[in-house]
């Protein structure tokens, strides 16, 4: 490939801002990397929806970004990645990765008891996706998922670090907390934002498995195998967000997560509901 499309960006699209936890870790893993972000955050969160809808969405956010000429797609969105993932990687000419896979890697390599548990949205937990990973790879591994439909909600609205949110995710974990788990697999990628208050409420003896931060790894090793890597040395590479929501909102959230000012926020319409 010409050095010209190694330069190209990589696409990473969400529900809404949760797979801005998987743009940190590209950031810092990948700094030569130019990044292209869309949140869907008007149509957030995913997770209620209909199979066949969250599809339709995420083929709306995929062929926005290959217009936009990526050269790989991430995409960083657990409910996506579990119901279209295998569509959109069938029917794209560049590489696609989801976050259900490495998350599931890791989770098996960190569990010392073989007890590991999931909290994602209705629809991940309903896919039955992380199960199968999981138990595909290692049968004797005992799962426990829960669907935590109240998190998204509070991530979107900027409450991350709120006494709403610890209260929400105390009430919410209390049946994990009986399982004896080990290792506990944040199967959101809005999850790592309230990654303080889940690790206080679940037990520091549970290690804490960020799907998002994981996926990052493989696409360090896509990059390397398709030979995609940007070698271009430059002082600031392109960081461009979307959202189909409230720019100013999405900005607030992204600036103090990414810890960038100045952030290159444009809304653009997908569709309606």
């Amino acid at each position: 490939m010409s050095v010209l499309s190694n330069e190209r960006p990589i696409g990473f699209i969400d529900s809404g801002v949760g797979g801005l936890t998987v743009v940190k870790e590209a950031m810092r893993q990948l700094p030569n990397e130019e990044i292209l972000y869309l949140g869907d955050t008007a149509r957030c969160p995913y997770g209620p929806r209909p199979a066949e809808q969250v599809i339709e969405f995420t083929w709306q956010m995929t062929r926005f970004l290959l217009k936009k000429n990526i050269k790989m797609l991430v995409i960083a969105c657990n409910t996506a990645t579990a119901v279209a993932l295998d569509e959109i990687k069938k029917n794209v000419d560049i590489p696609v990765i989801g976050v259900i896979q490495p998350g599931s890697r890791a989770a098996l390599k960190a569990s010392e008891t073989g007890r590991v548990g999931i909290i994602g949205t209705i629809g991940t937990v309903k896919s039955g996706s992380y199960r199968h990973e999981l138990q595909e790879k290692a049968p004797d591994t005992y799962v426990s998922s829960l669907a935590c439909p109240k998190f998204v909600p509070i991530v979107e609205s900027n409450q991350f670090s709120s006494s709403v949110a610890k209260k929400i995710v105390s009430q919410t974990l209390a049946p994990l907390k009986k399982e004896k788990l080990d290792t506990l697999i944040l199967g959101c990628t809005h999850y790592p934002l309230l990654r303080p208050i889940i690790q206080n409420v679940i037990g520091q003896q549970v290690t804490l498995i960020d799907s998002g931060a994981e996926t990052v790894n493989d696409v360090s090793t896509l990059l390397d195998y398709f030979n995609l890597n940007n070698y271009e040395q430059s002082e600031i590479k392109a960081r461009t967000f979307y959202t189909t929501g409230s720019p100013k909102m999405f900005k607030d959230i992204a600036g103090e997560w990414l810890n960038i000012t100045n952030l290159n926020v444009s809304h653009i319409d997908l569709g309606g509901e």
